[in-house]
């Protein structure tokens, strides 16, 4: 018998027993089903956030950081952040045009601030929309995509003009089937003409990213003041001089606000980096918690598997004396509880992964929460299944390979 002849010898013998067995397989793969089930949706949260974060940093990119009030890296700490409030002092126009006019290592640097207000158009009213205020150059610092007319100018910033650049919800309520340039919009009863339309960027956590107006920063303080939540954006000159230009734009504000040395930020800059380093520290707590549910259901599963294959021996011993009987080897009786019990595990993976398909159907539509299967999250949930298989099931294999034929040939039930 060839080695390739045998091998298919076991897995077609495994296949017929785990086809005659089919209530005891099921039950004894549940902790298999369980880890993996807990694997595949948890990395499928993990992979759906990942590409929200990614998103995110793309419209950064990767010279780009941003200057706020409060830091953004670190733990929360809600008695640090009640005194950031009290020390913190808002940012401003002028502390802006100090950075801008001295800063050497930025290619381009913005202002923008915001709050959430009603917009109509005609007979309709959109509630909790962003109303940004935003300097010219926003749009290219952040990458903004326009798919109708144009983005905001310094010309209407300077005038202040009621223009506005809408997003893509705006523009399917309130222009459905018109071109919206040139239209009106009202902002809290103010007429702003459309100037522009953004492309669809789709939503995350239930929250829309396509419903906002942006209007020039100097229509904006002209209407809401000019002191309360502003932030600042800025490029590097080129991704290798991001670091030094942080720095350079940090020094700039500790001389602006009399910071003694020693004495901590009262403010926050943070990039793309900072993004993704939050998001891997909240990424590995998650998963080390997953690991270890799945390492426990994993035993479990193998544990099972083993009695199970134990019992599986025993039933089979006078099987076991005849085949070595007519010159079966010891390692074809060993490939075959080996491969029924890999098979066994592999069965319980592939039902894990039905069922975390459903649970990510589920949690996208369900639930604010990005969810999407990566295609090596089954890859991995069907061969870890498979190893723990072939592990647990290496006991009673062996123990079936070193039987005594004649006495296995004796073996009574």
């Amino acid at each position: 018998m060839t080695g390739t002849a045998s091998w298919w010898e076991a897995v077609s013998v495994a296949a017929a027993s785990l086809r005659s067995s089919k209530l005891r397989s099921f039950l004894t793969l549940l902790g298999i089903i369980l880890a993996t089930t807990t694997l595949i949706a948890v990395m499928s949260v993990i992979h759906g956030m990942d590409v929200y974060i990614a998103d995110t940093v793309s419209d950064m990119g990767v010279d780009g950081f941003r200057v706020t009030r409060f830091p953004v890296s670190g733990q929360f700490d809600p008695k640090k952040f009640v005194e950031m409030l009290r020390k913190n002092p808002e940012l401003s126009p002028e502390e802006f045009e100090f950075l801008r006019s001295r800063a050497r290592l930025v290619s381009a640097m913005g202002m923008q601030s915001g709050r959430r207000a009603s917009v109509a158009c005609g007979s309709e009213q959109i509630d909790d929309v962003m109303i940004s205020g935003v300097s010219a150059n926003i749009g290219a610092i952040t990458n903004t995509r326009t798919a109708l007319g144009r983005f905001l100018a310094d010309s209407d910033d300077r005038r202040r003009l009621a223009v506005a650049f809408i997003g893509n919800d705006i523009k399917e309520k309130c222009f459905p089937s018109v071109d919206p340039i040139g239209k009106i919009v009202r902002i809290e009863g103010r007429p702003f003409e459309v100037v522009g339309v953004a492309k669809a960027q789709g939503s995350v956590f239930g929250q829309s990213r396509d419903a906002f107006v942006m209007i020039p920063i100097q229509t904006y303080f002209k209407m809401y003041g000019s002191r309360r939540g502003i932030n600042y954006a800025a490029k590097a000159l080129g991704p290798e001089y991001l670091y030094q230009a942080q720095d350079e734009i940090r020094m700039l504000i500790r001389a602006w606000r009399h910071l003694r040395p020693g004495q901590e930020d009262n403010f926050g800059i943070f990039s793309s980096d900072t993004l993704v380093e939050r998001w891997n520290q909240l990424t590995g707590a998650i998963a080390a918690t997953a690991i270890g549910v799945v390492s426990v259901f994993m035993v479990v599963g193998g544990v099972v598997i083993m009695n199970i294959m134990m019992a599986v021996v025993t039933e089979r011993t006078h099987e076991i004396g005849i085949r070595k009987s007519v010159g079966a080897r010891q390692r074809d009786i060993m490939n075959q509880f080996l491969v029924e019990s890999a098979m066994l595990a592999a069965a319980g993976g592939l039902i894990g992964v039905v069922l975390a398909w459903v649970v990510s159907v589920l949690v996208s539509r369900l639930t604010p929460v990005p969810s999407a299967i990566p295609p090596h999250a089954v890859l991995l949930g069907v061969g870890l299944s498979a190893g723990v298989g072939l592990f647990f099931g290496m006991y009673p294999a062996r123990t079936a390979a070193k039987m005594d034929p004649i006495a296995a040939l004796r073996f009574e039930k």
